[in-house]
Protein backbone atom coordinates (compact mmCIF):
# COMPACT_ATOMS: atom_id res chain seq x y z
CA UNK A 1 0.00 0.00 0.00
CA UNK A 2 2.89 1.92 0.51
CA UNK A 3 4.44 1.59 -2.49
CA UNK A 4 1.07 2.41 -4.22
CA UNK A 5 0.32 5.79 -2.08
CA UNK A 6 3.72 6.82 -3.41
CA UNK A 7 3.03 6.29 -7.20
CA UNK A 8 -0.17 7.50 -7.07
CA UNK A 9 1.17 11.03 -6.31
CA UNK A 10 4.56 10.72 -7.64
CA UNK A 11 5.13 12.98 -11.00
CA UNK A 12 7.05 10.91 -14.01
CA UNK A 13 10.54 11.50 -15.03
CA UNK A 14 9.40 12.12 -18.69
CA UNK A 15 6.96 14.58 -17.57
CA UNK A 16 9.23 16.48 -15.63
CA UNK A 17 11.88 16.67 -18.51
CA UNK A 18 9.63 17.72 -21.14
CA UNK A 19 8.36 20.22 -18.45
CA UNK A 20 12.08 22.02 -18.58
CA UNK A 21 10.86 22.81 -15.31
CA UNK A 22 12.74 22.09 -12.18
CA UNK A 23 10.89 19.44 -10.03
CA UNK A 24 10.89 21.49 -7.03
CA UNK A 25 8.43 24.25 -9.22
CA UNK A 26 6.35 21.41 -10.77
CA UNK A 27 5.63 20.01 -7.02
CA UNK A 28 4.66 23.71 -5.63
CA UNK A 29 2.20 24.29 -9.17
CA UNK A 30 0.03 21.00 -8.20
CA UNK A 31 0.55 20.40 -4.44
CA UNK A 32 -2.17 21.66 -2.26
CA UNK A 33 -1.43 22.50 1.39
CA UNK A 34 -4.24 23.25 3.72
CA UNK A 35 -2.08 24.16 6.91
CA UNK A 36 1.31 24.04 8.17
CA UNK A 37 3.32 25.26 10.69
CA UNK A 38 4.13 28.59 10.13
CA UNK A 39 7.66 30.01 10.22
CA UNK A 40 9.50 31.39 12.96
CA UNK A 41 8.08 29.09 16.05
CA UNK A 42 11.02 26.48 16.21
CA UNK A 43 9.21 25.51 19.76
CA UNK A 44 6.58 23.66 17.07
CA UNK A 45 7.60 20.79 15.69
CA UNK A 46 7.14 20.76 11.50
CA UNK A 47 3.87 19.62 10.17
CA UNK A 48 1.50 20.68 7.41
CA UNK A 49 -2.46 18.98 6.49
CA UNK A 50 -1.86 18.53 2.66
CA UNK A 51 -3.54 16.59 0.04
CA UNK A 52 -1.93 12.99 -0.57
CA UNK A 53 -2.90 11.89 -3.80
CA UNK A 54 -3.88 13.01 -7.06
CA UNK A 55 -5.83 11.64 -10.03
CA UNK A 56 -3.51 12.38 -13.31
CA UNK A 57 -4.82 12.45 -16.42
CA UNK A 58 -3.86 13.66 -19.83
CA UNK A 59 -3.73 17.12 -18.41
CA UNK A 60 -0.18 18.04 -17.98
CA UNK A 61 0.44 18.86 -13.84
CA UNK A 62 1.09 22.44 -13.74
CA UNK A 63 -2.12 23.62 -15.95
CA UNK A 64 -5.00 25.05 -14.74
CA UNK A 65 -7.21 21.72 -16.27
CA UNK A 66 -5.07 19.99 -13.83
CA UNK A 67 -6.46 21.80 -10.87
CA UNK A 68 -9.81 22.05 -11.63
CA UNK A 69 -10.07 17.90 -11.61
CA UNK A 70 -8.29 18.14 -8.39
CA UNK A 71 -10.51 20.80 -6.71
CA UNK A 72 -10.81 20.33 -2.87
CA UNK A 73 -13.23 18.55 -1.89
CA UNK A 74 -13.85 16.41 -5.29
CA UNK A 75 -14.38 12.92 -4.73
CA UNK A 76 -13.34 10.44 -7.30
CA UNK A 77 -12.68 6.87 -7.93
CA UNK A 78 -9.54 5.09 -6.79
CA UNK A 79 -7.50 4.62 -9.63
CA UNK A 80 -4.74 1.34 -9.24
CA UNK A 81 -1.84 1.69 -11.45
CA UNK A 82 1.12 -0.76 -12.08
CA UNK A 83 4.45 -0.29 -11.32
CA UNK A 84 6.88 -0.41 -14.15
CA UNK A 85 10.27 -1.16 -13.08
CA UNK A 86 11.81 0.22 -16.66
CA UNK A 87 9.99 2.68 -18.72
CA UNK A 88 10.73 1.83 -22.66
CA UNK A 89 7.85 3.93 -24.57
CA UNK A 90 8.89 7.13 -25.37
CA UNK A 91 7.48 9.93 -27.93
CA UNK A 92 8.28 8.81 -31.40
CA UNK A 93 8.47 5.65 -31.39
CA UNK A 94 6.05 3.22 -33.89
CA UNK A 95 3.89 0.64 -31.92
CA UNK A 96 1.03 -1.93 -32.29
CA UNK A 97 -2.38 -1.40 -31.06
CA UNK A 98 -3.36 -5.33 -29.20
CA UNK A 99 -6.80 -4.63 -28.24
CA UNK A 100 -9.97 -2.63 -29.83
CA UNK A 101 -11.23 -2.08 -33.05
CA UNK A 102 -7.85 -0.87 -34.29
CA UNK A 103 -5.99 -4.20 -33.22
CA UNK A 104 -3.00 -4.59 -35.42
CA UNK A 105 -2.12 -1.11 -36.42
CA UNK A 106 0.41 0.41 -36.22
CA UNK A 107 1.02 4.40 -35.23
CA UNK A 108 3.04 6.76 -33.63
CA UNK A 109 2.92 7.77 -29.94
CA UNK A 110 2.52 10.69 -29.57
CA UNK A 111 2.20 11.66 -26.38
CA UNK A 112 3.09 9.97 -23.04
CA UNK A 113 2.13 10.10 -19.55
CA UNK A 114 3.75 7.98 -16.90
CA UNK A 115 1.86 8.81 -14.32
CA UNK A 116 -1.05 6.20 -15.50
CA UNK A 117 0.93 4.17 -17.94
CA UNK A 118 -0.79 5.52 -20.67
CA UNK A 119 0.47 6.36 -23.98
CA UNK A 120 -1.72 8.53 -26.69
CA UNK A 121 -0.67 6.98 -30.39
CA UNK A 122 -1.48 9.33 -33.43
CA UNK A 123 -4.83 8.93 -35.47
CA UNK A 124 -5.99 5.58 -33.87
CA UNK A 125 -8.29 4.77 -30.48
CA UNK A 126 -10.09 7.34 -31.15
CA UNK A 127 -13.17 9.01 -29.89
CA UNK A 128 -16.12 11.40 -31.29
CA UNK A 129 -17.41 14.00 -29.39
CA UNK A 130 -20.00 16.98 -29.85
CA UNK A 131 -18.32 20.69 -28.61
CA UNK A 132 -20.32 23.84 -28.34
CA UNK A 133 -23.90 22.48 -28.99
CA UNK A 134 -26.70 24.53 -28.04
CA UNK A 135 -30.57 25.45 -28.79
CA UNK A 136 -28.93 27.43 -31.59
CA UNK A 137 -26.22 25.52 -32.90
CA UNK A 138 -25.81 21.83 -33.65
CA UNK A 139 -21.94 22.01 -32.55
CA UNK A 140 -18.79 20.49 -33.74
CA UNK A 141 -17.72 16.82 -34.13
CA UNK A 142 -14.17 16.79 -32.58
CA UNK A 143 -12.03 13.51 -32.96
CA UNK A 144 -9.85 12.88 -30.01
CA UNK A 145 -7.21 10.11 -29.33
CA UNK A 146 -7.51 8.27 -25.92
CA UNK A 147 -5.31 6.62 -24.26
CA UNK A 148 -3.58 3.16 -24.08
CA UNK A 149 -2.23 1.31 -21.48
CA UNK A 150 1.13 0.40 -22.23
CA UNK A 151 0.95 -2.82 -20.04
CA UNK A 152 -1.60 -4.61 -22.06
CA UNK A 153 -2.73 -2.94 -25.04
CA UNK A 154 0.12 -1.56 -27.09
CA UNK A 155 3.53 -3.12 -27.83
CA UNK A 156 6.78 -1.71 -29.42
CA UNK A 157 7.06 -2.38 -33.25
CA UNK A 158 10.44 -4.53 -34.26
CA UNK A 159 12.24 -2.81 -36.74
CA UNK A 160 13.41 -5.56 -38.65
CA UNK A 161 10.19 -7.38 -38.98
CA UNK A 162 7.90 -4.56 -38.34
CA UNK A 163 5.86 -6.72 -36.28
CA UNK A 164 4.91 -6.59 -32.49
CA UNK A 165 7.57 -7.23 -30.13
CA UNK A 166 8.29 -7.17 -26.62
CA UNK A 167 11.88 -5.76 -25.49
CA UNK A 168 13.97 -5.13 -22.73
CA UNK A 169 16.95 -3.05 -21.82
CA UNK A 170 20.53 -4.45 -22.38
CA UNK A 171 24.20 -2.76 -22.15
CA UNK A 172 26.28 -1.96 -25.34
CA UNK A 173 30.19 -3.31 -24.96
CA UNK A 174 30.32 0.82 -24.67
CA UNK A 175 28.22 0.41 -21.42
CA UNK A 176 25.18 2.54 -23.24
CA UNK A 177 22.20 1.37 -22.35
CA UNK A 178 19.38 0.65 -25.16
CA UNK A 179 16.64 -1.01 -25.73
CA UNK A 180 16.62 -4.55 -27.40
CA UNK A 181 13.76 -6.46 -29.27
CA UNK A 182 13.47 -10.08 -27.72
CA UNK A 183 12.26 -11.49 -31.30
CA UNK A 184 15.36 -10.47 -33.55
CA UNK A 185 18.20 -9.13 -30.62
CA UNK A 186 17.69 -5.77 -32.75
CA UNK A 187 18.52 -2.13 -31.14
CA UNK A 188 15.41 -0.23 -30.97
CA UNK A 189 16.69 3.31 -30.72
CA UNK A 190 14.94 6.04 -28.89
CA UNK A 191 13.34 8.69 -30.99
CA UNK A 192 14.76 12.31 -31.11
CA UNK A 193 11.15 13.49 -31.10
CA UNK A 194 11.67 12.16 -27.00
CA UNK A 195 13.83 15.40 -26.63
CA UNK A 196 11.42 17.48 -27.27
CA UNK A 197 10.18 19.42 -24.69
CA UNK A 198 7.91 22.81 -24.09
CA UNK A 199 10.81 24.97 -25.06
CA UNK A 200 12.28 23.47 -27.99
CA UNK A 201 12.13 20.75 -30.40
CA UNK A 202 15.59 19.39 -30.07
CA UNK A 203 18.46 20.75 -27.62
CA UNK A 204 20.21 21.76 -30.57
CA UNK A 205 17.93 23.66 -32.01
CA UNK A 206 17.31 25.86 -28.85
CA UNK A 207 18.43 29.55 -28.92
CA UNK A 208 19.84 30.78 -25.59
CA UNK A 209 18.13 34.09 -23.80
CA UNK A 210 21.10 36.08 -22.62
CA UNK A 211 18.74 37.89 -20.49
CA UNK A 212 17.14 35.04 -18.61
CA UNK A 213 19.93 31.87 -19.88
CA UNK A 214 22.75 31.32 -18.05
CA UNK A 215 25.86 30.54 -20.81
CA UNK A 216 26.85 27.07 -20.90
CA UNK A 217 30.55 27.51 -20.25
CA UNK A 218 29.58 29.42 -16.86
CA UNK A 219 27.63 26.40 -16.00
CA UNK A 220 29.77 23.91 -16.94
CA UNK A 221 32.91 25.56 -15.35
CA UNK A 222 34.35 24.05 -12.01
CA UNK A 223 34.32 26.86 -9.44
CA UNK A 224 34.87 24.22 -6.56
CA UNK A 225 37.60 22.05 -5.95
CA UNK A 226 37.48 19.24 -3.40
CA UNK A 227 40.63 18.92 -0.79
CA UNK A 228 40.81 16.79 2.30
CA UNK A 229 40.65 20.51 4.48
CA UNK A 230 38.58 21.96 6.74
CA UNK A 231 37.15 25.15 5.75
CA UNK A 232 39.39 26.86 8.40
CA UNK A 233 42.44 24.98 7.14
CA UNK A 234 41.60 26.30 3.38
CA UNK A 235 41.13 29.65 4.31
CA UNK A 236 44.55 29.90 6.08
CA UNK A 237 46.35 28.26 2.69
CA UNK A 238 44.72 30.73 0.84
CA UNK A 239 45.75 33.96 3.13
CA UNK A 240 49.47 32.51 3.88
CA UNK A 241 48.96 31.77 7.57
CA UNK A 242 50.98 29.01 9.03
CA UNK A 243 50.14 27.38 12.09
CA UNK A 244 53.15 26.64 14.41
CA UNK A 245 51.39 26.18 17.85
CA UNK A 246 51.47 22.80 18.87
CA UNK A 247 48.33 22.02 21.06
CA UNK A 248 48.73 21.27 24.73
CA UNK A 249 48.20 17.39 25.70
CA UNK A 250 44.53 16.52 26.63
CA UNK A 251 43.24 14.06 29.13
CA UNK A 252 39.68 12.21 28.81
CA UNK A 253 38.91 10.16 31.99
Amino acid sequence: MRIFNFLSKKVGDLTLKYSNLPESYVKRSYEQVYWKTPKGHPQYNDAQVARKSYRFTTHRPWTVQFARQNERGARRKKVFVEPIGEWSFFKGDRVEIMVGRDKGKQGIVMQVIQERNWVIVEGLNTNLRVVGKDKDFPGIVVQTEAPLLVTTDVKLVDPESLKATEVEWRYTEDGEKVRVSKSSSRIIPIPKSAEETIDYKSKTLYIDNPDKDTVADDAAKITFSPKLQTFEMDVMESMGIKEDRVPAKSYWY
